[in-house]
């Protein structure tokens, strides 16, 4: 199984990265959220990746970090009528952090808005996840839980949807503020603090 590749990014769009590496180039489908993450072309690049094999094709898929490739694997695994393409489509609306804490906190509404996800989907991700991400009346056995709810991985993550809420409490909508705080992390790098999330997102 392919787990991750490195090599150079010759082009991308929001939805796709070519990476060439020893002579081959490798088309990546990636969420809108990796996308913005990504360097210039011509710049080395690595992708955490997963693999989803079909009887006509391989289809390569690739994400920023390691936490949100194993949610992505989550999603398509436990979750009745998401595919790969429906996971991507989600995973580019909301950060993983906001996902993660719509789900716990079992907020349908703010996953219905996802493109092509209805309500009955976004209760699906709610019933069949959120014992999995670590609810609070059921403990978490995954290890995408553990990453998202403790340990260094998860300060990120924490940081972001700390902002997002308190975006939301001032007014913004769910989506619109998780929007704001993810620019202003590619703005100030992983070890802004939330304090300093939310006076770039509202500068």
């Amino acid at each position: 199984m392919i787990t991750s590749i490195q090599g150079i990014l010759t082009s991308a769009t929001p939805l796709s990265a070519i990476v060439e590496l020893n002579g081959l180039g490798y088309e990546v489908h990636i969420p809108v959220t990796t996308a913005e993450k990504l360097p210039a072309p011509g710049a080395t690049v690595k992708l955490h990746t997963l693999v989803i094999y079909r009887e006509d094709s391989q289809t390569l898929y690739g994400f920023a970090n390691v936490e949100e490739r194993d949610f992505f694997r989550l999603m398509i695994e436990n979750v009745t009528g998401v595919g790969p393409k429906m996971a991507v489509t989600i995973m580019s609306k909301l950060s993983l952090a906001s996902l993660a804490a719509a789900i716990r906190d079992g907020d349908i509404a703010s996953l219905a808005k996802c493109p092509g996800i209805g309500k009955k989907t976004a209760e699906r991700l709610v019933v069949e996840l959120r014992a999995k991400l670590g609810a609070s009346d059921s403990p978490s056995t995954s290890p995408v839980a553990g990453n998202l709810e403790a340990g260094a991985p998860a300060k990120p993550e924490s940081r972001i949807r700390d902002a997002v809420l308190a975006l939301v409490a001032l007014g913004y909508k769910a989506d619109s503020a998780d929007e704001a705080i993810r620019r202003a992390t590619l703005q100030l790098g992983a070890s802004a603090t939330t304090e300093q999330l939310i006076k770039k997102a509202l500068s």
